[in-house]
Formats: C-alpha cells, structure tokens, sequence
C-alpha cells in the first residue's frame, strides 16, 4: 500500500509540471528506495564544487601556478573588463585584486563550471559578445588553477620601456593581442555598429594626441571613424606610459595605418589630462573619470 501512494505522488506531481523528472526516487521491489543516477550526477557534482571550494591550497603551488599579476590581470583586462572595471557601478572591478580574490570561486564557477555545462548559471564572459568569442579553453583553464591553487597575488611583470620603435611594435603586438583584439578585432576590423575599426582609421591616424588621450583616459559617447558612427564605450586601462606606446606604435604600424611612432614620454606628457576628446567631426566627447587606487594596492 505505501509503494503504491509513493508511486501514485510521484505520477501526480510529475503532471502538475512540480517534479523536475519521472527519474524522482522511487521504491524498489524490496521496499528500498533507488535513487535516479541524473540525481545522483547533480548532487555529486554540486558536493564536488563544495569541496573543491573548502579545499586548502596550501600545498598545491609551484613555479607554474598562474598568479594574478603575472598571468590574470592581463587577461581580466582583454576579456572581462568592458564590463567589469572601476567605472561599471553594479559589477564588481576585476583589475583589484582584493575583490578578484574575493570573487574567486564565482569567476571560476561562471567561466569554467558553467561552460563546461556543470554549473546552473550563465557562463562568462557573456555569450555572443566579443570576449566569449575571443577567450580560449587555455585561458579559461588558467583562470580555474588560478583559483584552485590558492588565487596567489604574485609579482608584477617588470614594466615595459622598449628603446626602439621595433622593440614597441613586438611589445604592442602582444598587448593588442591580449587586451585589445576582442573589440577592435584581431584584424583591426572592429565590430560593426559595435566597436569602430583601427585599420585605416581616419580618427586615428588624423590626430595622435588624440588616440594617446583616448588610451589614457577612455571614451563615452558617439564618435565618427571612417564616415560611420559608433556609439560605445572604451574603459580607462591601467596602462603604463611604455604600454601605452607600444601598443598605439604597433597599431600605427599595422593594418595599412600611417606608421607614425608613439614614445612614453609623449603619453607621460598627456597622462592626467582628463577633458574633452575632439572628434574628427569636432564634436567633444568627455573622457572617462579616472581610476581611484584601491587602498589595498
């Protein structure tokens, strides 16, 4: 009799759309109850997340662990930092390491559990937009032993000064690579209706203090590049002055553009200049406000 309004309750619910699968616990012939093994994967999964989570990492760090200076931050700034920087009011800033820290197991839930399928959220970075087609599997790995091996702060990479102007393309190369190509695309296309291109770019290569300022500084707003309009926004990078330089000369030496040089001290020059940028349609656009440092820097 009780086998039988077991089974009944679960005929029952299952029609009302209340039980999630006709899999639900069901007796067995000799009175023990069989748990369906789709239950059984989802609860061994959601036990291994927590797990993993309480587990010290202590003593899983070696020499190739990813740190978040030497290995994160650079990717946080290429593939999640349209949306998540210091100026986006309601997601947290990645490029601090306090709340990276502090996120660290979402991160690794949202970019590694659910895009493998094994987490309920939505994956990031978010679907169709550039970063989710940009970051690769070994990226998103080295986010997860990132977090696993103890979320190590590590050692900042030693700042880049490059001498020569072929020194900053190889330099540049690497940094549009990084952080640049999943807007601006690694053909310097750009997005169209989205992000505006780099490749013979009249609104780059018409005014050079300009393209430094917008670096530097950021830019809200519409702008006009190659006769189309673009209404988006470009994040202030916590770049260096040699940063900076590197990338904007590898750029301007790349994809049909005019081949000028930037130096950092041209971008030293302009750095803490936080007004207008003119378009080349002599609109003005304001730059972005500025970081404020986190205490814990």
């Amino acid at each position: 009799m009780k086998n039988w309004l077991v089974g009944l309750l679960v005929v029952f619910l299952t029609n009302l759309g209340l039980a999630t699968s006709v899999e639900a616990a069901s007796p067995a012939s000799d009175g023990k109850t069989i748990v369906p093994e789709r239950s059984k994967s989802k609860a061994s999964s959601l036990r291994a997340l927590k797990t993993e989570e309480s587990r010290s990492p202590a003593f899983e760090t070696n020499s190739s662990t990813p740190t978040y200076l030497g290995d994160l931050r650079p990717l946080f700034m290429g593939k999640c930092f349209r949306c998540h920087n210091n100026e986006t009011r309601f997601l947290n800033n990645w490029l601090d390491y306090k709340t990276a820290f502090a996120d660290r197991w979402e991160l690794k839930r949202r970019l590694w559990d659910s895009w493998r399928g094994d987490y309920f959220k939505q994956p990031m970075p978010m679907a169709n937009s550039p970063e989710s087609e940009a970051i690769t599997e070994d990226e998103r790995r080295m986010i997860k032993d990132w977090v696993v091996h103890g979320a190590v702060l590590g050692v900042a990479p030693k700042e880049s000064n490059p001498q020569s102007k072929s020194e900053r393309i190889e330099t540049g190369r690497r940094l549009f690579i990084t952080i640049c190509a999943a807007c601006h695309q690694p053909t310097g296309q750009g997005i169209p209706d989205r992000f505006p291109p780099l490749a013979g770019s009249d609104f780059l290569n018409g005014n050079k203090e300009r393209a430094i300022q917008v670096v530097l500084n950021g830019l809200q707003g519409e702008v006009v590049v190659n006769g189309r309009r673009f209404n988006n926004s470009m994040p202030v990078f916590p770049l260096s002055d040699g940063d900076i330089a590197s990338a904007l000369t590898y750029v301007y030496n790349s994809f049909g553009n005019c081949g000028k040089d930037v130096t950092s001290a041209e971008v030293k020059a302009l750095r803490g200049q936080t007004g207008a940028v003119t378009t080349s349609q002599g609109q003005s656009n304001p730059a972005s406000s500025r970081d404020e440092k986190s205490p814990w820097e």
